[in-house]
């Protein structure tokens, strides 16, 4: 995990912790307050729900491009190795 990342995920966790504690804090009647988590939950479910898409989308971008670099290297490397041959024979 990038440093990023991690400092990311630290606010990320800060931000829900601040919102939780200042509901419970929160001079309100219970039936009020269930409400107000369960759609804050809500949010935090779709906001950690679309890192996780991009994440994924991010991460198979990244395998792609790799096994095209891999390709491109394989085929550099067998191009060298046929003109070796040449060259000895």
């Amino acid at each position: 995990m990038t440093t990023g990342t991690k400092v990311f995920l630290g606010i990320l966790g800060a931000a829900a912790a601040g919102v939780a504690i200042g509901m419970l804090i929160a001079p309100e009647k219970g039936s009020e307050l269930r409400a107000r988590v369960k759609n804050a939950a809500g949010d935090w479910v779709d906001t950690l729900s679309n890192l996780f898409v991009k994440g994924k989308e991010e991460l198979e971008e990244l395998g792609s491009t790799a096994v095209d670099k891999g390709r491109q290297m394989k085929s550099a490397a067998e191009e060298k190795v046929n003109r070796m041959k040449e060259s000895i024979s």
